[in-house]
């Protein structure tokens, strides 16, 4: 009799929480985000020059008295009902190449730009890459960024005489403009955005620091991004799922010489536990719940890739 009464009400209960869940959900659950672009590869040559640091990744945020990018403030929480919506994780930007956009339902960041490169780039993304220094004739500026999700690249340095004198800029980062570079430094990457929507405040975005010729500094970068190369030495990758861009290369060699790759992005939301989530079967992700509300971390997800509410 104990068990018949005990299973009765394990049923009333159930049916119970379902009537209570399924208004709910028609209704929405407000989500609380984090998504950003893959950031941006840092410039290549094959001359001797300085080349542009990737542009770190786009960066919209939600989070109550944080930021979101290019000195916007946080966005309102997106509203999610029952249904399926778009997810992925954007790849960072191999070599020269622009990072992949970010996506969670209507929420979109840009992938970082690729970094200034010998006859090419640099390239406009959710922050932009730093410009390519060189002879004055193939010395570029900074790329532009996406308004609200990033600034702008810094301005390469060039000579006609002086080969010293030439270097890359830096990445645009979420939170700041590249530098520019100058006679005797690469430019530094931009400053990312720090959140702690994952617990303890982590900087991500930073845009890559650009490459030297040869002698004295090459730029340096923070907040995911990668370093910039001189004379020849090897230029820093984005770290993963920062979105921060790879540093430009700098070198003395005709050779081809590859900058830094970009750092894949980042999608984290924050909803009810009461919600069932549900994601496809591209999609690495992890969670934790406290205080009835769970924050699920997005490290990886293809283009064709969903996450489900209901």
């Amino acid at each position: 009799m104990a068990v018949t009464s005990m299973a009765n009400s394990s049923i009333r209960d159930f049916k119970k929480y379902n009537s209570m869940r399924e208004p709910f959900l028609d209704l929405g659950v407000s989500a609380t985000f984090l998504v950003i672009g893959g950031g941006g590869g840092g410039g290549r040559s094959n001359e001797a020059s300085g080349c542009g640091g990737g542009g770190g990744g786009g960066y919209r945020a939600s989070v109550v008295g944080e930021s979101s990018g290019g000195g916007a403030s946080a966005e309102s929480p997106i509203l999610l009902t029952g249904g399926t919506y778009s997810l992925t994780v954007g790849a960072g930007g191999a070599s020269a190449s622009d990072g992949g956009s970010s996506q969670l339902g209507s929420v979109v960041s840009i992938g970082g730009g690729g970094g200034g490169s010998t006859n090419f780039g640099p390239f406009s993304g959710g922050s932009g890459g730093g410009g390519y220094g060189a002879g004055l004739a193939n010395t570029t500026n900074g790329a532009t960024e996406t308004t609200n999700q990033g600034f702008a690249g810094g301005n390469g340095a060039g000579s006609n005489t002086d080969g010293t004198n030439q270097a890359g800029g830096g990445g645009g980062g979420a939170g700041a403009v590249g530098a520019n570079a100058t006679a005797s430094t690469g430019g530094n990457g931009g400053a990312g955005v720090s959140s702690s929507i994952t617990g303890s405040s982590v900087g991500r975005a930073g845009g890559g620091g650009g490459g030297k010729r040869t002698t004295q500094t090459a730029g340096t970068a923070t907040d995911g991004g990668g370093n910039g190369a001189l004379g020849g030495s090897t230029p820093g990758d984005g770290t993963l799922n920062t979105g921060g861009g790879g540093g430009g290369a700098g070198t003395t060699s005709t050779s081809l010489t590859q900058g830094g790759a970009g750092g894949s992005g980042l999608v984290v939301f924050r909803v009810t536990s009461i919600a069932n989530v549900s994601f496809s079967g591209g999609v690495t992700q992890t969670n934790s719940t406290a205080s009835g509300v769970t924050t699920y971390t997005v490290t990886a997800a293809g283009p064709t890739d969903t996450v489900t509410i209901g």
